[in-house]
């Protein structure tokens, strides 16, 4: 029976979501040098579903929420943003920049290490992060734990003492239902709740939160490389669309253009 909920939330720096997107010169990725960054949308929607968790008084009371990301000299940035909405501290797993961004497999690795280190019985991620979109990371360390995992949740209910979660998330053909027991993954929707702002006293009182530096040897975690990206270009630009008469030159048309 689990006695608290000891939450784990992985966060990422990214570009800003309001910024367009733009391709570098060796088309080797998105050019990030001199562009406004932020915290990931789909991770704001985690920590602000682990702080309502503990606003909730449920059945099980919050102990702890730990976030945590990996990167470069810049990413306490984003981990000051996730303590002022309500995290209580954060590991900083400083990554090279000249590196770029470790693979979702060493990411889930390291997560797994922190989960079983830290003792963590819920984690609450993003179902994905708007730069890479890969939304793979979840899934393997729920792989890797063998714990069970439910994805792009829209409602996180805590049930019961003994630790049973109900996840209700949209599928094709309506809306989903399912229960769980602690330990558990789930990976967060935008229907999930609408995240905080972070007050002017929080970023105060989140100067003062532990922050602690780490790396991934630390948890014995090599950054080893399996994906190697051949080409990233822009889509190509649409065509404009034509303009028919009326029903007759429509039909001609489609049939010129072998739809009909």
């Amino acid at each position: 029976m689990a006695s608290s909920l000891r939450i784990l939330v992985p966060v990422k720096r990214v570009i800003d979501y309001a910024i367009k997107p733009r391709i570098n010169k060796a088309q080797t990725g998105v050019e990030t040098s001199g562009v406004k960054h932020s915290l990931n949308p789909f991770d704001e929607l985690s920590i602000e579903e682990a702080v309502r968790l503990r606003e909730r008084k449920g059945p099980l009371a919050v102990e702890n929420i730990l976030a945590l990301s990996a990167g470069g000299p810049k990413t306490p940035d984003v981990l000051r943003t996730a303590m002022a909405m309500g995290a209580d501290r954060a590991f900083h797993i400083d990554v090279p920049e000249a590196n770029g961004t470790p693979e979702p497999l060493t990411i889930a690795k390291l997560l797994k290490a922190v989960v079983e280190k830290e003792n963590i019985n819920l984690v609450l991620l993003g179902k994905q992060s708007i730069d890479g979109d890969q939304g793979q990371t979840g899934q393997m360390l729920a792989g890797l734990l063998g714990w069970p995992q439910a994805t792009q949740a829209s409602k996180i209910e805590i049930k019961d003492e003994a630790g049973t979660v109900e996840v209700t998330h949209e599928v094709d053909g309506g809306i989903e239902t399912l229960r769980a027991k602690l330990p558990l993954i789930v990976t967060t929707d935008l229907r999930l709740n609408e995240p905080r702002y972070a007050s002017l006293p929080n970023i105060m009182k989140a100067k003062k939160k532990p922050l602690e530096k780490k790396t991934l040897a630390d948890f014995g975690v090599e950054d080893t490389r399996r994906l190697k990206t051949v080409k990233v270009t822009e889509p190509p630009p649409r065509k404009g669309g034509g303009k028919v008469d009326d029903v007759d030159g429509l039909v001609a048309k489609l049939k010129e253009l072998g739809a009909l």
